[in-house]
């Protein structure tokens, strides 16, 4: 009897360590990045390092917030899917919908390779000219372009991003062609616009905003579908062209290997900024609003604007990379 009581006692002591790794570790373990695959300095930034700076005080690990710009967003992107540490997300803007489109040998599939976690937000984007621009408002800058084809240049944060299929969409269903100056992110985009490189830049309202207010700029339409309170008496580019309304938002992914665990504790910890925060009060004086809805809603979103954006490109007459 003595025997086997010492025999089960071993088998007890023994088993203790393997028990212990059996058991799940709770996530985050270790520090989180959240990689932002544009140039430093855009308006994914603001909702990206907001959320790091959130989710590091809930969840006890730093939340390190990096930028790994290059090709539209897709060597960041793709740096995210290739990831094994469980650790590692994607913050993203709605150009991960445009850029199969656009650049068809992109090397990922945004349905199959990248895991939805949830939309953060969204916000209209705006045209703007200097002040001594020839036009000021939206009908005269159509007849400008329409005028001298080819002549009026636009600039946009770059190829196959939001700002600049806003733009492409508008003047394909206006009937103009005016070109587009791609630029390396919104940093360089509004230096160039500043300095008179371009007519027209295409940009998120929370960029162009301060630029209308110190007088460096005059808006001349929003790109929402409807206008945005923050800026009542600016038309909505629809209303000069319908059909034409669109809205840039923002995404958090991860790789597909990620923890359901995981994907779980991040959407728990957005619940109480939904309902007032920071983040949602300046999203709101910039034309934006706060969703932070969850996986099922981006993963429809994304489904339902792959098939739009290439519709758009073909229409719009732009050539893939």
């Amino acid at each position: 009897m003595n025997i086997t009581r010492r025999h089960a006692l071993a088998a007890a002591t023994l088993a203790l360590p393997t028990a212990g790794l059996a058991q799940p570790r709770t996530w985050p373990n270790r520090p989180v990045r959240i990689i932002i695959p544009y140039a430093p300095g855009g308006p994914v930034e603001i909702p990206g390092r907001f959320l790091a700076e959130h989710l590091s005080a809930r969840l006890g690990q730093p939340f390190i917030v990096e930028t790994r710009p290059g090709a539209g967003g897709a060597v960041g992107t793709k740096q995210v899917i290739a990831t094994t540490d469980q650790h590692t997300l994607a913050m993203v803007t709605g150009a991960v919908a445009i850029q199969p489109a656009v650049q068809p040998d992109i090397g990922y599939d945004p349905v199959n390779d990248l895991l939805p976690i949830s939309l953060v937000s969204e916000a209209s984007m705006g045209f703007m000219v200097r002040p001594n621009a020839a036009f000021r408002d939206l009908p005269a800058l159509v007849a400008a372009a329409k005028a001298a084809p080819g002549r009026i240049t636009y600039g946009s944060s770059g190829n196959g991003t939001t700002t600049h299929m806003a733009a492409a969409l508008f003047g394909a269903r206006a009937g103009i062609n005016w070109q587009h100056v791609p630029y390396r992110g919104g940093g360089q985009l509004i230096s160039g616009f500043l300095a008179g490189d371009v007519d027209v830049m295409s940009g998120d309202l929370a960029t162009l905003l301060p630029h209308v207010q110190e007088g460096r700029g005059v808006l001349l339409g929003v790109t929402s579908p409807d206008r945005v309170p923050v800026v009542p008496n600016v038309p909505s580019i629809a209303e000069v062209v319908p059909g034409t309304g669109i809205t840039i938002w923002f995404a958090l992914f991860a790789p597909r290997n990620f923890p359901e665990e995981a994907t779980a504790r991040l959407v728990a910890e957005f619940a109480p900024l939904r309902s007032g925060s920071p983040l949602g009060e300046r999203m709101a004086a910039t034309g934006g609003r706060l969703l932070l809805t969850g996986p099922a809603d981006l993963s429809e979103r994304l489904r339902r604007e792959l098939p739009l954006w290439r519709h758009v490109v073909a229409e719009a007459g732009i050539r893939p990379e």
